[in-house]
């Protein structure tokens, strides 16, 4: 097809897409009145067709929706959640009072890692680093007031993430919400847990069965859910370069596929629900390149790898968030210009949505007025910087097209070497990409001591005075008051209904052709904790201990 034709078959995707998602303007203008074209790219340039092409076309390199943001912003979704359910309600509410546009949520490391908060484990660990989450009623109150049909929501949870989601769909059950029309993402991600982050429970065969399990699921009964956003941001806070980040993060991807595969799921059933989670750096056009190029190689994969003919298959769909590896104690109003950079780079990356870290966070959790500041820093790009009225507005530099095209190449060698290995799973097991990641963050740590990378505020530029920003700490009474909690609600309920839902999971999880989603459910909705349910599931599973 010459590029006259995708441009026609272009332009009537465009008139379809308006009649759903108008354009936000009849027109845009530069504050110099310059009108602002919808699109700019070269006339009969054939291999623009193959390389590029137009947003909502394959191969995707220039955006997934034929409009982006002229019609709808990507979704402001600032990343919250500590101490108890209603400490994080309050917050969340606030945010979306300030203009958020959807919900994602950090959990505590015991939720994460499948522990009740009366767990000896859990020790000085409850609402530190996210929400303290037990049992339902935990969810009910951190969602309370909050209308599950018209806010998504995204949660960073993986080992338990089956568990979670079936909160989710419980909380929307009670408010009235058909499931078919939650709206949202689970991380889901296991590779990247033992690859870089820690955050796992189970061995990686019955991991991926649950992961697979919960496709199964909500392709019949949750269809808008975003089954799993496969995750290159922590292997980004490891250490990882760009490409690693991106190499690392779609042989993952390729994994969960492969696996949703052999169970004997439909490419097109599941595919279309898969997103990613990217990180976005200092390096602002290598963040953009890389995010296009990214988009490109998942979609030839998808397309010619996996035969898939479902064009939603194609599309690569991610969230970004800023690099909190970035953000430096030292001088912290330094990183409000830190994020602010990174975030325009996602922005001109074509993200779908977009967490902002707050200035603090390399202190403490953000403060009120941090997190304030970090969702301002997107409403202005978004209506005030005028760069999301034209799509993929760097499209066509020489510099970027050709950082793209060399970001590709080194994604698609690692792929290769992946390959070689045995795939993602194999090279896990083996420590490739841990060493891989563990090499570049020494490399990197030592240019920043010798002085030869500079971070300003850090180790160039520096301030002889101590600042002390007001930073926000969590209540240590909240600890006693969530075990407290957790202890009543084992009272009230129905223990025998307890039991028998857990016995029930435990039947089931010998049998690794059972679904195990909707015993989950049911185990759930009687009130059965995160930490119960894991349980039963590490007797039967097991627990991984690392290389």
């Amino acid at each position: 097809m010459n590029t006259r034709e995708q441009e026609q078959k272009w332009k009537q995707t465009v008139e379809k897409t308006q009649q759903r998602f108008p354009e936000r303007k009849d027109s845009f203008k530069t504050s110099s009145d310059i009108e602002v074209e919808r699109l700019y790219y070269p006339k009969g340039d054939t291999e623009y067709n193959e390389k590029l092409g137009f947003p909502d076309t394959y191969p995707f390199t220039r955006g997934i929706q034929p409009t982006m943001y002229r019609s709808r912003f990507w979704t402001m979704r600032q990343y919250a959640g500590f101490g108890s359910a209603s400490e994080t309600n309050k917050r969340f509410r606030y945010l979306l009072d300030q203009g958020q546009t959807g919900l994602s949520v950090a959990f505590d490391l015991p939720t994460q890692i499948g522990y009740d908060s009366d767990d000896l484990m859990a020790e000085g660990e409850v609402g530190k680093v996210g929400v303290a989450i037990d049992t339902l009623h935990d969810m009910e109150q951190l969602l309370d007031n909050i209308p599950l049909d018209k806010v998504s929501t995204s949660m960073t949870i993986n080992a338990p993430a089956s568990i979670l989601l079936c909160m989710y769909i419980a909380v929307g059950e009670k408010q009235g919400v058909p499931v078919e029309e939650l709206t949202g993402t689970i991380q889901n991600d296991i590779l990247k847990e033992y690859i870089a982050r820690g955050t796992y429970i189970f061995p990686p065969k019955p991991s991926m069965r649950l992961i697979t399990n919960i496709f199964e699921y909500c392709q019949s009964y949750v269809p808008k859910f975003n089954t799993i956003s496969i995750s290159g941001y922590h292997i980004r806070e490891a250490g990882s370069t760009a490409v690693q980040e991106a190499a690392f993060t779609l042989a993952n991807g390729m994994a969960y596929v492969d696996a949703a595969l052999e169970s004997g799921l439909d490419i097109d059933s599941f595919a279309p629900r898969l997103a990613f989670f990217f990180n976005a750096h200092n390096n602002f056009f290598e963040e953009i390149a890389k995010f296009r190029a990214a988009r490109r190689i998942w979609a030839k994969l998808m397309k010619d790898k996996y035969k898939a003919q479902n064009p939603k298959s194609w599309k690569l769909r991610f969230h970004t968030q800023t690099g909190g590896s970035t953000l430096t104690a030292q001088q912290p109003d330094n990183n409000i210009v830190r994020v602010t950079l990174q975030a325009l780079a996602a922005v001109m990356g074509g993200t779908q949505s977009l967490h902002t870290n707050s200035r603090d966070e390399a202190l403490s959790l953000p403060t009120e007025e941090s997190a304030r500041i970090a969702l301002r820093t997107q409403q202005i790009i978004a209506h005030e910087s005028g760069v999301a009225d034209t799509v993929d507005p760097l499209g066509g530099s020489y510099f970027v097209e050709e950082l793209t095209d060399k970001i590709e190449e080194e994604i698609e060698a690692y792929l290769d070497r992946i390959e070689e290995i045995g795939g993602a799973v194999q090279a896990v097991e083996e420590g490739f990409m841990q060493r891989e990641i563990q090499h570049e963050a020494y490399d990197t740590q030592k240019k920043i001591e010798s002085g030869e990378e500079i971070i300003v505020g850090l180790n160039e530029f520096k301030l002889d005075e101590e600042v002390n920003p007001d930073l926000l700490k969590v209540d240590e009474k909240l600890e006693k008051a969530q075990v407290d909690s957790f202890d009543n609600i084992r009272k009230k309920r129905d223990q025998e209904a307890v039991e028998k839902a857990l016995v029930t999971i435990r039947e089931h999880a010998k049998n690794e052709k059972t679904n195990l989603i909707p015993y989950i459910l049911d185990a759930v909705k009687v009130y059965a904790s995160v930490g119960e349910i894991c349980n039963v599931l590490r007797d039967e599973f097991g627990e991984y201990t690392g290389l």
